[in-house]
């Protein structure tokens, strides 16, 4: 069967400005609390022009980053910005990011602390002038560090504020932890459920469709996308189409959607699964099938959602390295026309692809 069509970039969907007006007002608030609790110096750098080269410019990576560092700002504009991230996510998604933030510390402990990670070395900033008043121009804000890149953007509809938030970044080293002792429970593991749904979902899948599905017998070193500021293009190939499952794997499909449309505040949540609802979600997997060896799969619908895990290998034993991530083809960054002809990134052009150490 062929894939899917290229879709041309989707505009964001003005029909949800009037529902996530709340959304709207509280990342107003949360972002004017932030500003107002900072330094001039801390200000200077958390505050930068909607123009700005930086807005579109977002990594995953330990790397310099644009905007002022937690670390370096006090308890409360911490919490602000915390807070801030909070007007984004649903509760569930916030409760992943945090425990992400958290796990720095475990990472800085199983390195000898040579790399001198820190659960605070996340950088938040703003772009433009936060507000939903009228004549107001377009603003938005990320907050970002190692694997927690999350953006938000506003601009003005005719019905009000659409917003966007979109891409989402959720990465976790180590993926899981468990009980110490042999056969222990699982502790900790921000993004095991997403993982452990598409597992079932490929084992509910009946021989034909299941070898369709995985699409290589190898895990990519990192999701395909890596960190492109705009995704127009679906990713070959497809995979298999919702409408050719049935049962138990419809429903495991429906699942493993909702597990990632869910990150979303409740409103904004609430507008991707109606954009959804009429659209042909796919699922494709690449790698080994056994558990704890690398993996990858990802969710399409092609110029409405572009969902993305992977799991690998960072030294001897089982896969403990995850990346995932939620965009909106064509409305990633409140979406920007001067890109619209530009594909996905080939494969063999990701950032770290030389290796693992791309993605420490």
């Amino acid at each position: 069967m062929s894939g899917p069509p290229p879709t041309p970039p989707q505009p964001p969907d003005p029909l949800g400005a009037a529902e996530t007006a709340g959304t709207a007002a509280a990342m107003v608030t949360a972002a004017r609390r932030l500003v107002a609790v900072l330094t001039d110096r801390q200000s200077h750098l958390a505050r930068l022009p909607w123009e700005h080269a930086a807005r579109t410019r977002w990594t995953y990576l330990p790397r310099p980053r644009t905007g002022v560092r937690l670390l370096d700002v006090g308890e409360v504009a911490r919490k602000a910005a915390h807070r801030l991230l909070a007007t984004a996510l649903s509760r569930h998604a916030f409760a992943q990011a945090v425990t992400i933030m958290a796990l720095e510390e475990v990472l800085d402990l199983d390195e000898g602390g040579r790399r001198g990670r820190h659960s605070d070395d996340y950088h938040v900033v703003v772009f433009g002038t936060p507000s939903v008043e009228s004549g107001a121009g377009p603003w938005s804000w990320r907050l970002e560090g190692h694997h927690l890149p999350v953006t938000a953007t506003l601009t003005p509809q005719n019905a009000g504020w659409e917003v966007v938030v979109a891409p989402v970044f959720l990465g976790a080293r180590p993926a899981r932890v468990h009980h110490a002792r042999p056969g222990g429970r699982l502790v900790v593991g921000p993004l095991a459920a997403e993982e452990d749904v598409a597992r079932e979902l490929l084992r509910a899948l009946p021989p034909a469709l299941r070898a369709r599905a995985v699409v290589a017998d190898a895990a990519p070193a990192d999701i395909h996308t890596t960190t492109s500021a705009h995704v127009h293009t679906p990713v070959e190939p497809p995979g298999v189409a919702g409408w050719e499952l049935g049962g138990g794997a419809a429903e495991l499909l429906a699942e493993l959607t909702a597990l990632y449309v869910d990150r979303l505040a409740e409103p904004l949540a609430e507008r991707g699964h109606a954009r959804l609802r009429d659209a042909e979600v796919f699922f494709a997997w690449e790698g080994p099938t056994e558990p704890g060896r690398p993996c990858y799969h990802r969710l399409q619908a092609p110029g409405l959602l572009l969902v993305e895990y992977d799991n690998t290998t960072t030294g001897p034993g089982v896969a403990d390295h995850a990346h995932t991530v939620l965009r909106r083809p064509g409305a990633d960054f409140g979406g920007d026309p001067r890109t619209a002809h530009l594909p996905a990134r080939h494969p063999d052009a990701r950032a770290g692809a030389a290796g693992q150490d791309g993605r420490r």
